[in-house]
């Protein structure tokens, strides 16, 4: 055993929540369940009900619980994901970059250790119904566990995929899965389905931000390992009940279960997508629920999806980052200085995905995009800018397209690409036309200064004084005006404009093309 054991609260979600600042929380009284949607539809907040549903004052049916509240839109801000990661909304891409070289640690602890096995239902007593959850769109199948991180074992190697998954609640014990993606518990799945076997399968709802971006990152490891490094602090994990699947033992609740080898056979959906429309009803899986386990005084969790408030949605948020990490390694062996990645959430967080770059040499613009095409399929528009636009400004991107952008020459159209299902564009078509825009000004050598006409002006700054008159600042070569003022440390300006006029009347004062001031040699 190790000397001290994981600390199981440092990652609770109830601690997260409790020490986000006054404008990152929106704290609710009693709702009703059918309510909960409306609260969090454009709430820029996480959202904390003080308790959710007619019945939420009653204790569960078998576990003497009275849920203590539930949170919603925990993730749907980047100021949030942020401080998750203890670092701020600029910094979050390459700080997630940072940890993710970092190695991870975990501990396996034992159930009286683990509190989120406090409480243990199995049987009748393990009831979906009796959990907080609500109906999230009006033309949803049923209400939807929007919040599910799901913990799987692939035998072949015995890592475990962590993933996130909706679960429609059908019955007490029977949920709808959606596994029709393409995606590592797919392909676990379909293995165990050709072999007539159960997939064992655990939920985590109620978990640290962080948890949920590791569910969203595709990288070919054990992902309880990236967890770990992702959170950057040891790892304590508690075998289910009902099965071998491990599970952070800090959680909320887990929902134990296996995944009915019978194939995809039952309807799921409809339910709002993250494009923003209703994906519609499709043949999938069953989830047979053996177990659910909690802590004494857990917090409910459900996540934000579609709606007409894209940028403000867990998905949104989520996906963008995810995007953002996939892209970055992608540019890392198109181009020579990446300086920054943002995929716009309010485009779903992977649509439209935005570069910043230092050209190099003449074309890198043009292989940034080739790259961004094809490391993500769902990167439709991709938008590539010099350092000196602020790529998380819709403003700055809007004033680049306007002033740097030329149809007939800056457009890059690529055909015949994979495209994403859900886009309505698509129409009977399979593929998709992606298209990349240039917002680059023309290319400089590096360290060649570019021509006034192509710099963004920016407010003037003092300095403190090096020289005693305007004669020995010109002497040293032509100046700008703001150059004469900070080399004499004024912080006036109209002094300088009656000596220069003083040079002129010697007929010794001259500009250049770009506007400096310089004195000519006497004929």
């Amino acid at each position: 055993m190790p000397q001290s054991l994981p600390d199981t609260e440092q990652f609770r979600l109830r601690r997260f929540l409790d020490n986000l600042p006054a404008e990152e929380i929106d704290r609710r009284g009693p709702t009703d369940l059918i309510d909960l949607a409306a609260a969090m539809e454009g709430n820029r907040c996480a959202v904390v009900f003080e308790s959710a549903g007619a019945d939420s004052a009653r204790p569960g049916p078998a576990s003497g619980l009275s849920w203590l509240g539930v949170a919603g839109n925990v993730t749907a801000s980047r100021s949030r994901l942020a401080l998750a990661f203890d670092t701020t909304p600029q910094g979050l891409l390459a700080e997630v970059r940072r940890r993710l070289r970092e190695p991870g640690s975990r501990e396996e602890v034992s159930r009286d250790r683990a509190p989120v096995q406090q409480v243990v239902l199995e049987g009748a007593a393990a009831d979906l119904t009796a959990l907080p959850v609500h109906l999230q769109h009006a033309l949803d199948g049923a209400p939807y566990i929007s919040a599910a991180v799901d913990y799987a074992i692939d035998p072949d190697n015995g890592w475990t995929n962590i993933g996130i998954r909706r679960l429609m609640v059908r019955s007490a014990n029977v949920a709808g899965m959606d596994v029709n993606a393409p995606s590592d518990l797919r392909a676990l799945y379909e293995r165990h389905v050709k072999a007539g076997k159960p997939l064992p399968i655990a939920f985590t709802v109620g978990a640290h931000p962080i948890d949920f971006v590791a569910g969203m990152m595709r990288i070919a490891t054990d992902e309880m390992d990236l967890l770990a490094r992702l959170r950057g602090a040891p790892l304590a994990v508690v075998k289910c009940v009902s099965h071998d699947v491990r599970v952070p033992a800090d959680a909320e609740l887990v929902i134990e279960g296996f995944i009915d080898p019978a194939g995809y056979v039952e309807q799921e959906g409809p339910y709002g997508e993250f494009l923003g429309y209703y994906g519609e009803v499709k043949k999938n899986p069953l989830l047979r629920v053996t177990a659910i386990t909690h802590r004494r005084d857990a917090m409910f969790q459900t996540a934000t999806i579609s709606g007409r408030s894209m940028a403000t949605t867990d998905t949104a948020q989520l996906n963008a980052l995810r995007a953002e990490i996939v892209v970055w390694q992608a540019l890392e062996s198109a181009v020579r200085e990446v300086t920054a990645v943002y995929a716009v959430p309010a485009a779903g967080g992977g649509f439209h995905v935005r570069v910043s770059l230092r050209q190099r040499v003449p074309g890198e613009a043009g292989n940034a995009i080739a790259a961004v095409f094809g490391c993500l399929a769902n990167v439709k528009h991709v938008f590539v800018t010099d350092p000196d636009v602020d790529i998380f400004s819709d403003e700055q991107i809007e004033w680049a397209m306007a002033t740097r952008f030329r149809a007939d020459r800056d457009l890059v159209i690529q055909k015949g690409l994979r495209a994403m299902p859900l886009d309505p564009s698509l129409g009977d078509e399979k593929t998709w036309t992606k298209a990349g825009f240039d917002l680059t000004l023309p290319w400089q050598r590096p360290g060649q200064a570019r021509p006034i006409w192509h710099q963004v002006p920016e407010p003037p700054k003092a300095a403190p004084a090096r020289a005693e008159s305007v004669d020995a600042l010109l002497a040293e070569g032509p100046k700008f005006f703001v150059e004469l003022m900070q080399g004499l440390g004024s912080r006036d300006g109209r002094e300088i404009v009656l000596e220069l006029e003083r040079i002129r009347q010697t007929g010794r004062l001259s500009r250049d093309e770009e506007g400096r001031y310089f004195i000519t040699v006497a004929a």
